[in-house]
């Protein structure tokens, strides 16, 4: 099995849009009137939710009728968030059903005119060369071992003078992970790299860096209010996605971020 293959059947659940519908009717939501905020915990899979995107948003010099690409779209929350303030967003998901999730609430909310999602590699996207006017990729790097690669298929596809702005987990010592960590069950899945493995892909792949800034402390603090709203009973919970493991998987990662293996990062680079 290819590792693409592997990574997609690992954020595959069955009828996961029936099971996320059906929790919410039972906490006497109508899906005919979804909100953003109704989705909230699920549809932004990556640490901080909507506040991270607002703040990596402030990097990236942002202009009115801008067509930003969304690398690793997942359910669709961070297109959503900039197709409400005025964007228009394509995103590109290599998890089909992801993909099809994610066309359905856009729908749901009435933004499928601003943000359109389709299903493919981001090592190889269907897009034409200068399509995009900026891009912006958040916890996905994790999933993918060829960043170089990467980088210079998001250059490809940007403007000259566009930005790339990425939201990413990344290693900060050689300590083991613990696995199962939320994107992967086991190392053969993981690829997470270094802060300066990222800059040298980036730089490599046609980039120069204009912004980087550690977020552990935004993590850490995150944490401990996710901690607090499970205490509650959260409604719509990961579990939905990530399965039984979910406990577990999030116990990992957030240990580690603690220990200082792990730690999440903002990078912006301009295309030369």
């Amino acid at each position: 099995m290819s590792v693409e293959r592997r990574i997609a059947e690992h954020y595959t659940q069955d009828m996961l849009e029936e099971k996320i519908l059906g929790t919410l009717r039972s906490a006497g939501k109508n899906p005919e009137s979804l909100t953003p905020h109704d989705l909230e915990p699920l549809d932004n899979l990556h640490l901080g939710g909507r506040e991270s995107i607002q703040e990596l948003s402030a990097f990236m010099e942002l202009r009115p009728g801008m067509h930003l690409l969304d690398v690793g779209s997942g359910l669709g929350g961070p297109a959503r968030y900039f197709a409400e303030n005025g964007y228009r967003v394509t995103g590109i998901d290599l998890t089909e059903e992801f993909v099809r999730v994610a066309m359905s609430f856009t729908s749901m909310m009435c933004l499928a005119d601003k943000a359109t999602f389709r299903q493919g590699s981001a090592l190889d996207m269907p897009f034409e060369s200068a399509s995009f006017d900026g891009a912006y990729m958040i916890h996905v790097g994790m999933n993918i071992q060829d960043k170089s690669g990467l980088f210079r298929e998001v250059a490809r596809v940007l403007k000259r003078g566009a930005r790339f702005a990425i939201f990413d987990i990344v290693r900060t010592s050689d300590g083991e992970l613990p696995f199962p960590l939320p994107w992967a069950l086991t190392v053969d899945s993981s690829f997470v790299a270094s802060t300066d493995d990222y800059c040298r892909a980036l730089e490599s792949g046609g980039f120069q860096i204009t912004h980087q800034r550690s977020r552990r402390q935004f993590a850490l603090e995150v944490m401990e209010k996710r901690r607090a709203q499970a205490a509650t009973g959260s409604v719509l919970a990961v579990h939905l996605l990530m399965g039984d493991n979910a406990p577990l998987m999030l116990k990992n990662v957030n240990q580690a971020i603690a220990a200082g293996t792990l730690e999440p990062v903002e990078l912006v680079a301009v295309k030369s």
